[in-house]
């Protein structure tokens, strides 16, 4: 057997760009799949909060009561899934107060600024698992909802926004090391 020809034989940047194109492709899917969900909860969002709206003027609808209940889920989940989206995009709140910097310069401050965000990304994970393991058993008092439901966007957000910044510290640190960017 030819030793070029087997899987072992395959330099290891060889494969090491194998799985990044392989990461890249799926952080692209997975980003895409939080656009749909993201547009879907907002439009799912609109039901509920006009049920509401509408129940309090006029006489002849129903005053139901899972509509808060069920547009405070569906708030919940879009904005956990919107910030999501905005660390994958970058377009989270960015202040600038630094003078036109050379591009090593400003990966540098990303992953300065990036540091703080993937705190926050493993205490929403890490936090968000002990909050969901809190409401596992308990329902909701009107709709009798499980709030594990609600509960688990915390650290479901903190594991994509880990995942999100990995890519974007993976870029930064080649362009600050010069080998890309």
């Amino acid at each position: 057997m030819n030793p070029r020809s087997s899987p072992s034989a395959e330099p290891s940047g060889l494969t090491l760009r194998k799985a990044g194109a392989t990461w890249r492709k799926l952080a692209v899917w997975y980003h895409k799949l939080l656009l749909a969900l993201l547009g879907i909860s907002i439009g799912i969002l609109v039901i509920p909060v006009t049920l509401q709206v509408f129940a309090r003027f006029l006489p002849f609808l129903p005053h139901w009561i899972w509509t808060e209940e069920m547009a405070r889920l569906l708030f919940v989940w879009t904005i956990m899934i919107g910030s999501i989206v905005g660390v994958r995009e970058s377009t989270h709140f960015v202040v600038d107060v630094w003078p036109q910097l050379s591009p090593r310069a400003d990966a540098a401050l990303r992953i300065v600024s990036r540091t703080g965000i993937l705190i926050i990304g493993v205490v929403f994970f890490w936090m968000g698992i002990e909050f969901t393991r809190f409401a596992w058993w308990r329902i909701s008092e009107l709709a009798e909802l499980p709030l594990w439901i609600i509960h688990i966007a915390w650290p479901v957000a903190g594991f994509s926004w880990i995942l999100f910044l990995a890519e974007q510290f993976y870029d930064d640190i080649r362009c600050v090391l010069g080998s890309g960017g």
